[in-house]
């Protein structure tokens, strides 16, 4: 463990993770590569981006083994979990149990599951035992005594592993870093450089204090926080925002009649969505938006998913004006939801900044970029590629400035 954390027993938590030495916000506070990962079904039937395709070629040493399992199972497709515990294996197998002493001193919460969850993953180590068949036939024997893992370890302790800019690429198990408890407002968060993931302090941590991060999207009221925690990661959270439902308010403001129309589009617009229907996406979006006018403000809930819908069609449409406006109606929602240094806030002043850009509003998609980097240089670090992309913007931008000033 890096010299900044300590392992220790965190009052009604189980094990945690607390600093031992006073760290600032921006520090990068620890860093880990994955015992195992795999790319994510999603984007294995996509055209790879850099992150992606880098993925890929890291993982090719075992692409071969992994080749067969696919083929013996066709036409059944495993899941991320499923692939993830195979890979998770494949390592255990090859390499000696010292070197990954801390897979199995995660908690399982086998006992706390309901059954309905109990099932699944009896489900899913049916489908491991199907999947790795033609490679590790006794596996189920193995799993009992020389493998100190199952589905469940995988499912409770994995991480995604996104891209700079958040999006998704694969999944991952980070077993020294599966110790990180969870909090509504963090104290840390974690970003990846490849598969690496780096853990960054984004508020000043005294000595003795426990480091947190959060498991899931904290932008969403507190019953939907705390019914994906219990359902996902089997425990209540008791943390300040939690107790204190503090922003809930805010984020159901207007009149409660239009904005549960917003609320009950959701689920279809985000079928919209997934199936890349951008068009239809951004229609109902723009009269989801137009119907419920100022009756309900731009900080309720529903109506900036609705508008940050609204600004991936237009983007995909290529509606630049469209999805500027869009984009700028979010940022003061961000602003406030996002009160520390966070990625996300800082991914949508870059997204901002880029339309700006590109439609000509050079001086706006400057002023972007550099709110922009004040976020990000904390959340990411200077080397991160992302933000040497952004300072390359922020170049561009001052040459063209530059270039629009009249000679003397």
């Amino acid at each position: 463990m890096a010299p900044m954390l300590e392992r220790y027993v965190s009052p009604g938590k189980g094990n945690g993770l607390r600093a031992t030495t006073k760290i600032r916000r921006g520090v990068l506070v620890t860093s880990a590569e994955p015992v195992a990962y795999c790319v994510s079904n999603k984007r294995e039937t996509e055209r790879p981006a850099a992150a992606g395709s880098m993925l890929h070629k890291r993982a090719w040493p075992g692409h071969k083994t992994e080749c067969r399992c696919l083929c013996s199972l066709l036409p059944r497709h495993p899941t991320d979990s499923v692939r993830l515990a195979a890979r998770l294996i494949f390592t255990l197998v090859s390499s000696s149990k010292e070197e990954l002493y801390s897979i199995d001193e995660h908690e399982s919460h086998l006992d706390s599951m309901p059954e309905q969850k109990k099932e699944g993953l009896s489900e899913l180590a049916t489908m491991l035992e199907l999947y790795m068949e033609t490679e590790i036939p006794d596996l189920k024997q193995r799993m009992t005594s020389e493998l100190p893992l199952s589905c469940r370890e995988v499912t409770c302790n994995c991480f995604t592993i996104s891209d700079g800019e958040l999006q998704e690429i694969g999944v991952g198990l980070y077993p020294s870093l599966s110790l990180l408890n969870h909090d509504c407002r963090p104290n840390c968060v974690m970003v990846f450089n490849g598969t690496e993931l780096q853990l960054r302090a984004v508020q000043d941590i005294n000595p003795g204090e426990e480091v947190w991060i959060s498991y899931i999207e904290t932008l969403s009221l507190t019953e939907d926080r705390q019914k994906q925690l219990e359902e996902q990661y089997h425990f209540t959270c008791h943390c300040q925002r939690c107790s204190s439902k503090e922003q809930d308010g805010v984020l159901l403001s207007g009149r409660e009649a239009a904005w549960r129309q917003l609320k009950e589009a959701l689920p279809r617009l985000e079928g919209l969505q997934s199936e890349s229907n951008w068009l239809e996406l951004l229609e109902n979006c723009s009269n989801l938006l137009t119907s419920a006018g100022e009756e309900v403000p731009d900080e309720n809930l529903y109506k900036l998913k609705i508008t940050d819908m609204a600004l991936d069609a237009s983007v995909h449409l290529g509606r630049w004006e469209e999805a500027l406006s869009f984009g700028l109606k979010t940022l003061p929602s961000y602003r406030l939801y996002y009160p520390d240094p966070h990625p996300v806030h800082g991914v949508q002043l870059m997204r901002v900044g880029k339309l700006q850009h590109h439609l000509g509003c050079i001086d706006d998609a400057l002023e972007s970029f550099k709110e922009a980097f004040k976020i990000l240089k904390l959340t990411h670090g200077e080397g991160h590629p992302l933000i040497v992309d952004l300072m390359m913007k922020m170049e561009e931008c001052r040459s063209e400035i530059d270039l629009q000033q009249p000679s003397n």
